[in-house]
């Protein structure tokens, strides 16, 4: 069983939980309205001040590292228990880290957030590798998700999990050009929601894996479930019907879970297309008579943080008996018949469902709870390889078999041509996701037709993120006088797309995940991919090292992982 035993918020309201909750509780909220230098109108969001930045800053650190330095040392100092850094794995969850830093010549450590997570861990003496999950929005569960695997399969004694986002320039000239964001604070579930605002945060999460000898009290919280499903329908827009969620709350809600649920806190982004799927699967998901809130209208969507702050916050509801109002929310806008309220309401229940989604189709439900659930015995089980791909600038070698570059073009193009050639929208895709779409199509023939799909999933790791796409963004944004941000690049700086495209393309709905690495670590690898079949319905992973820094240097290592 694997417990909290601390965290901590720093987010625009306040650097520590009780400050942020406190002012939660009582309606305020961190949005206002902001001039952000390089953009033409005004924006709603929450973001630090400028005393709250020198507050943070540590010398030595950016930014982004000073912040997840300040939350994780807040949160080990709140422990209640023994913490021993030399026992425990950190994981961190962020979207885009240091992309302030970025400019079009800088080397890749400057801003790159494998070798922040690198220092991070150094400065605190973590003995194992570090780990940064990049799934998108749903990269902070996904990371409780992994932590609690890793935990539960005896890797580690500890996890320390931080999520942290900072705004740029290059986050919101993005969601700006997707058109997404609101000039008026966000309004979630509402008829009148007109888009989502954006917010900057760092929360950490502090888990033990309890011993078996150790009596585990119903006072202490636990993660009892975690599942990360896959729409498999578009990578930037949410399935109509929710599929992704849904499935994903089939799979981590069982009846007796449903019984005890004091409210389900929604990702809840105001976004027209992300709160009708929210509520879809909900509702399909026989929860119409859980109240469900979202707390986007006190912190907006903080990225990374997001759905750590949004645990935390709900953790400390139930402990004050409260199920929170939904800020700006007045009347429902969604075809579901959910309960939504923006009042505060009472419950003597003690466990939640956190929901959230993103692009790349990737989608996770969290249970986490005082009580204890039996859970289902998951039998013994081994893990082979069963097939391999090696992809370079030169070759491609499966199960051995090498084939070598035959002309002067782009090699990804070449093998596209002479053994796929029948999915077009491989030209509009990034380097990254050309690289892992061509590989995996190599491997996935190897796969049983008759597995379901949720039985497939996709499990890459790099370590330098989607460097490429970022840097063909940031050519469109860096000139003030030739301002025009890129909706199509912004979309692949998230470096999980490609799981997304190989989703979309082959209709997996298992797990799709995304791991940046400060290098090739197969034992962590390893470690990652085993727990991914703790989900009873995985089956096989499409798994491994994908990275892809330009055309002369690009590595994709892949397995097929099969559940013998």
């Amino acid at each position: 069983m694997v417990e909290i035993i601390s965290d901590n918020i720093i987010s625009p309201l306040g650097f520590s939980t009780k400050e942020n909750y406190e002012c939660v509780k009582n309606g305020k909220t961190a949005l206002k309205t902001f001039f952000f230098s390089g953009i033409a109108s005004e924006i709603t969001a929450a973001l630090f001040s400028k005393e709250q930045t020198s507050a943070l800053s540590l010398e030595g650190f950016s930014r982004f590292e000073s912040l997840v330095l300040r939350s994780i040392e807040n949160a080990i100092k709140n422990c209640r228990k023994d913490f021993k850094p030399e026992q425990a794995v950190f994981i961190l969850s962020t979207t885009k880290g240091n992309i302030e830093l970025l400019d079009e010549n800088s080397k890749n450590e400057k801003f790159s957030v494998s070798q922040s997570a690198k220092k991070i861990a150094d400065y605190f003496n973590f003995s194992s590798s570090p780990i940064t999950i990049c799934n998108a929005c749903i990269s902070g569960v996904h990371a409780i998700i992994t932590a609690q695997r890793l935990l539960e399969k005896g890797f580690y004694k500890y996890a320390v999990v931080c999520g942290a986002d900072l705004q740029s320039l290059f986050t919101i000239s993005g969601f700006f050009s997707l058109k997404a964001m609101s000039n008026d604070k966000c309004r979630p579930f509402d008829l009148e929601r007109l888009g989502m605002n954006l917010g900057e945060a760092g929360a950490t999460i502090i888990l033990k894996q309890s011993d078996q000898k150790e009596n585990t009290s119903n006072q202490n919280w636990k993660i009892i479930s975690g599942i990360v499903r896959n729409d498999a329908y578009h990578i930037s827009s949410p399935s109509k019907n929710g599929e992704g969620s849904f499935l994903a709350i089939e799979s981590a809600v069982n009846e007796e879970i449903k019984q005890d649920l004091a409210f389900i806190n929604a990702h809840g982004t105001a976004t027209m297309f992300n709160d009708q799927m929210e509520a879809s699967a909900i509702s399909r998901a026989g929860l119409n008579n859980v109240p469900v809130n979202a707390l986007k209208g006190f912190f907006g969507h903080t990225l990374g943080a997001a759905g750590i702050l949004e645990t935390i916050i709900s953790k400390a509801a139930i402990e004050d008996k409260t199920v929170l109002g939904t800020l700006g929310y007045k009347e429902r806008g969604v075809s579901a018949e959910l309960i939504l309220s923006n009042q505060n309401t009472k419950t003597d229940k003690e466990t939640f469902l956190k929901l959230i989604s993103g692009f790349g189709g990737c989608n996770a439900a969290l249970v986490v709870s005082k009580n204890v659930f039996p859970k289902k015995k998951i039998s013994d089980f081994s893990i082979k390889k069963t097939h391999h791909v090696v992809l370079k600038p030169n070759t491609l070698t499966i199960d051995n078999q090498e084939i070598t570059k035959e002309t002067d073009g782009d090699f990804l193009t070449e093998i596209y041509k002479n053994r796929i050639n029948d999915y077009p929208k491989f030209y509009k895709m990034d380097p990254l996701s050309r690289l892992g779409f061509i590989s995996s199509e190599m491997l996935k023939i190897f796969i049983k037709t008759e597995n379901s799909p949720e039985e497939i999933s996709t499990v890459f790791f790099n370590n330098s993120s989607s460097i490429v796409s970022d840097k063909n963004f940031l050519k469109t944004i860096s000139n003030p006088n030739d301002f025009f941000p890129s909706p199509s690049i912004f979309i692949y700086t998230l470096p999980n797309i490609v799981t997304g495209e190989i989703a979309v393309r082959n209709g997996f709905k298992g797990e799709t995940a995304f791991y940046i690495l400060d290098k090739k670590d197969e034992e962590t690898m390893q470690k990652i991919i085993s727990t991914v079949f703790l989900d009873k319905k995985i089956r096989h992973v499409i798994g491994g090292w994908l990275n892809y820094n330009s055309p002369e240097d690009f590595l994709a290592d892949l397995f097929i992982f099969s559940k013998n």
